[in-house]
C-alpha cells in the first residue's frame, strides 16, 4: 500500500515516513497542498495522511479537493490537539478519520490499517486488510448497495457517490435493519474503538453526511434518530446473493 504523507513540518514528515516504511508500506512525502495534489496525480496513492495546517492552502481544502475528484481516495487528517472545529468540518468535507497532534506513530499506523481494511478488496496487500467475506447485494428502499463493488445506485440505476467511511456505515445499518445503533456501536464498528469524549461527535456528523447523500437530511426517512438511543435504519432490507 502507498501512503502519501502531507505535512510541512520536515522533521514529522520524515519521521512519520521511516517509520511507515517499517510497518511494509510504500510511502511519498509532500511538504505542502501543491506538493500534495502534485503527488496524487503522478502516481496513484492508497491513502492520505494530511496535516491541516500547510503553508500554501488549509488542508482542509485540499481534503474537499481530493474528496470531490477522487471520493473512494481516504484521507486521515493531521489536526492540532484542541481543534475541534477542524476536526469536525473535516469530517463533514469527506475525511475518514482524524488524529490529534501530538501522536503516537503507532496509533497513526493502526487508524491506517482499520481505514484500509474497510476499502475492500483492492486494499488487500502488505497485510493491510482483507477481502470481504461474502458478496452480496442489498435492495432497500429501491437502492441497490453491492458490496463487492462498494457502489450505491438508485432505481433509475444512477449512481449514489459515497466516499468509503459513508459505505462502510451505509453497511452497518443493512446488516442489521430494524435495530437501534448506538453512537459507541456505531463507532465501534466504523472506526475500531469508542471515544471517551462525550462531546465528540465523529459518528454524528458521518450520519449526517450518509443522510445528504440518500436525500434523507431533515426528513429521516431511512434513518430515524432516536434520542439519547442512537440511530435506526428503517427501511425494509433485501439481501441477495450477487450475480456472475
Amino acid at each position: 500500500m502507498r501512503i502519501l504523507v502531507v505535512d510541512d513540518d520536515a522533521d514529522i514528515r520524515e519521521l512519520l515516513g521511516r517509520y511507515l516504511e517499517t510497518q511494509g508500506f510504500e510511502v511519498a512525502l509532500a511538504a505542502s497542498a501543491r506538493e500534495c495534489v502534485a503527488a496524487v496525480a503522478t502516481r496513484p496513492v492508497d491513502l492520505v495522511v494530511l496535516d491541516v495546517m500547510l503553508p500554501d492552502e488549509s488542508g482542509l481544502d485540499v481534503c474537499r479537493r481530493l474528496n470531490d475528484e477522487q471520493p473512494s481516495l481516504p484521507v486521515i487528517l493531521l489536526t492540532a490537539l484542541k481543534e475541534d472545529v477542524d476536526r469536525i468540518i473535516g469530517l463533514e468535507i469527506g475525511a475518514d478519520d482524524y488524529l490529534g497532534k501530538p501522536f503516537n506513530p503507532r496509533e497513526l499506523v493502526a487508524r491506517i490499517r482499520a481505514v484500509l481494511r474497510r476499502q475492500g478488496p483492492g486494499a488487500a496487500r502488505n497485510g493491510a486488510a482483507e477481502a470481504p467475506a461474502r458478496e452480496l447485494c442489498y435492495r432497500f428502499e429501491g437502492y441497490v448497495a453491492d458490496t463487492t463493488s462498494r457502489s450505491v445506485t438508485d432505481a433509475e440505476g444512477r449512481e449514489i457517490a459515497l466516499t468509503g467511511t459513508e459505505f462502510d456505515l451505509l453497511c452497518i445499518f443493512l446488516d442489521r435493519p430494524g435495530r437501534l445503533l448506538s453512537r459507541d456501536t456505531l463507532s465501534e464498528h466504523l472506526y475500531g474503538r469508542v471515544s471517551s469524549d462525550p462531546l465528540d461527535r465523529t459518528v454524528d456528523v458521518a450520519m449526517s453526511r450518509l443522510r445528504r447523500k440518500f436525500g434523507d437530511n431533515g426528513v429521516f426517512r431511512l434513518f430515524k434518530t432516536v434520542r439519547n438511543g442512537g440511530y435506526q435504519l428503517t427501511a425494509r432490507v433485501v439481501p441477495e446473493p450477487r450475480g456472475p
